[in-house]
């Protein structure tokens, strides 16, 4: 008998007829096909003529894909970022063409810069046409190429499922990021022979985890061990890793303090004994000033941006750095690693634990509680409980506190009552901080809010929001109506665009150059679109109108009236080291 070889195999199997199973289908259902065979759950979108055949296939997957009608598409992408960010998967928004496509510019731009795993499908006029100057035809693919990680033109339906799925790998893996897909209209009609729906997993020449030297992980432990004042910075590549275990195994082992980036908190509980504060302009005291007097700087998926940094030139210059990250073009771009430990910290972090002493660093750790201790003095008190009659942001997100006990999703727009949100709030969970970090985005706050309500329908979600950010975005009210969406919506009003004049008041001599913001009724303004609402400037009615907030069934906005010129602080001045960050 005559054992076939490999080779003959493959041979005899060549030469037997093949026959392929395949379906005749629109380019527009395989998408849908292929969006499902991804797990994707909820579309956040605005229809309109060039992406009108997806819409049209869309109207036959109603129970198999829910759509939310935003009421522009800057909202849709802002609430695909929410989206993501609290669930943990890609969010997927639909646009069509030309002014549709523009205006998501500006979410893939903050997408882009905060890793958040984006899908976006825009619509195109027919291929021929193209270059033409046709009715709302726009060059989205130039446009947007530097705002996205990969962006791609699909011309011919049978493109449509490979696109599709290498989007989608390339969205989630490595250091995540926005992926925007244009569907010309003609290959959205298209028929065309499907043959399935096959899921990325590989691409040539893109490598989204780069390969672990351990010679840099026993590097690393060594100068560890050898630390007398170690420091951790951590950013939200823990929280993208999914590696909050083995972020907290490497913490409590090490005894070392570490401090978190604004979208790093919640890798490890506000609460925790080692967890010693926030990083950055408006961070905490001491884990400013003491950056520049540690011996080893461990920085964990964050990215050495300029508003934890201050002045290169002056920080952390005594310091031996360890920085811990996935993408290896963040390592050495704005501060030097003496070593650098390429990967996902998911992986390299248990590596260098194996390889640690198990410590504590009494005399160190007592260094920051007494900059705390300086710090409640000289403003957390002041803020918390102040003498005025007037309410301070500080007190209305410690009172939100104490009602949701850290438990809530807090969800922020940009200005100064971002950065009262992000130093007050109790964050016991993961992906519980929401914002907008890189672009710093007003009108952020509210779509994000609705995505994260989708993607986390269990927690409760507040979206902590200016009255200058709001009035951005506010036109999304709409979406929570149609919707029937359950977000609590807290607008602090100080009747200025506060941050802009906190630096216009320091910095400007008090020359308050178009700060001050007028508002209409908001309360009358949530209840034209049906929302339960109520305005509150009293310290006494205070609590008993944010527990009504967060008890009400359904959504819910509650303005609350603050201190008009009430600043932040602890500061950086831009242009000063971290140490030089001011109390006052």
């Amino acid at each position: 008998m005559k054992l076939n070889t490999m080779e003959t195999v493959q041979q005899e199997v060549a030469s037997q007829p093949q026959t392929k199973t395949f379906v005749e289908m629109s380019g527009s259902v395989a998408l849908l096909e292929g969006l499902i065979a991804e797990g994707t759950e909820v579309i956040f979108g605005y229809p309109g003529g060039a992406i009108m055949p997806i819409y049209d296939a869309l109207y036959d997957y109603k129970e198999k894909l829910q759509h939310i009608l935003v009421r522009h598409e800057q909202g849709g992408i802002h609430a695909g970022q929410g989206y993501a960010r609290s669930s943990g998967k890609v969010g997927v928004v639909f646009a069509t063409s030309g002014p549709g496509a523009t205006n998501l510019v500006t979410g893939l731009a903050d997408a882009q810069i905060d890793s958040t795993p984006l899908v976006c499908i825009t619509g195109q006029v027919f291929a021929h046409l193209l270059g033409t100057d046709a009715f709302q035809e726009t060059d989205v693919i130039n446009i947007t190429t530097p705002v996205t990680k990969w962006n791609y033109q699909v011309t011919d339906a049978n493109e449509i499922p490979s696109v599709l799925a290498k989007a989608f790998y390339i969205a989630r893996s490595g250091r995540p990021g926005p992926v925007l897909i244009d569907i010309t209209k003609n290959a959205q009609l298209q028929l065309f022979n499907y043959e399935g729906y096959v899921p990325c997993n590989h691409i040539r020449s893109y490598r989204p985890k780069p390969n672990i030297r351990k010679e840099y992980i026993a590097e690393a432990a060594a100068l560890i061990n050898q630390a007398k004042k170690p420091f951790i910075l951590f950013g939200q590549g823990v929280l993208l890793g999914q590696a909050e275990k083995e972020f907290k195994a490497f913490v409590e082992k090490s005894g070392i303090p570490a401090a978190w980036t604004i979208l790093g908190a919640g890798a490890i509980p506000t609460a925790h004994e080692l967890n010693v504060g926030m990083l950055g302009m408006h961070g905490n005291y001491g884990p400013n000033v003491l950056t520049n007097e540690c011996d080893v700087l461990i920085a964990i998926g964050m990215r050495f941006d300029d508003r934890v940094t201050g002045r290169l030139d002056k920080y952390a210059k005594q310091a031996q750095v360890i920085h811990l990250d996935i993408d290896p073009a963040e390592i050495d771009k704005n501060v030097k690693a003496h070593v650098p430990v390429w990967g996902d910290c998911k992986d390299t972090l248990p590596l260098l634990t194996q390889l640690i002493d198990e410590k504590t660093y009494p005399e160190w750790l007592a260094k920051f509680r007494e900059f705390t201790k300086a710090e409640v003095e000289a403003v957390i008190h002041k803020e918390l409980n102040p003498t005025s009659e007037e309410l301070t942001m500080g007190e209305v997100i410690n009172q939100l506190n104490i009602l949701t006990k850290g438990e809530a999703i807090i969800v922020s727009d940009v200005g100064q009552h971002q950065m009262v949100a992000c130093r007050y709030a109790q964050f016991n969970n993961t992906r519980s901080n929401i914002t907008s970090g890189g672009l710093g985005t007003m009108g952020f706050g509210l779509p994000a809010a609705i995505g994260a309500k989708f993607g986390a329908p269990d927690k409760t979600v507040v979206a902590v929001i200016g009255d200058g950010g709001f009035q951005m975005t506010l036109q999304e009210l709409g979406t929570i109506m149609q919707s029937g969406i359950d977000v609590k919506i807290l607008i602090l009003n100080n009747r200025f665009l506060g941050m802009v004049r906190q630096w216009q008041e320091l910095f400007n001599e008090k020359r308050y150059s178009f700060v001050d913001i007028t508002s209409p009724d908001f309360v009358k303004l949530a209840e034209s679109y049906y929302i339960a609402s109520k305005k509150v400037s009293e310290r006494d009615d205070l609590a008993s109108s944010l527990n009504e907030m967060l008890n009400h069934k359904g959504s819910y906005l509650l303005e609350v009236m603050v201190t008009k010129e009430n600043n932040v602080f602890p500061m950086v001045p831009q242009g000063c080291s971290v140490s030089e960050i001011r109390l006052k």
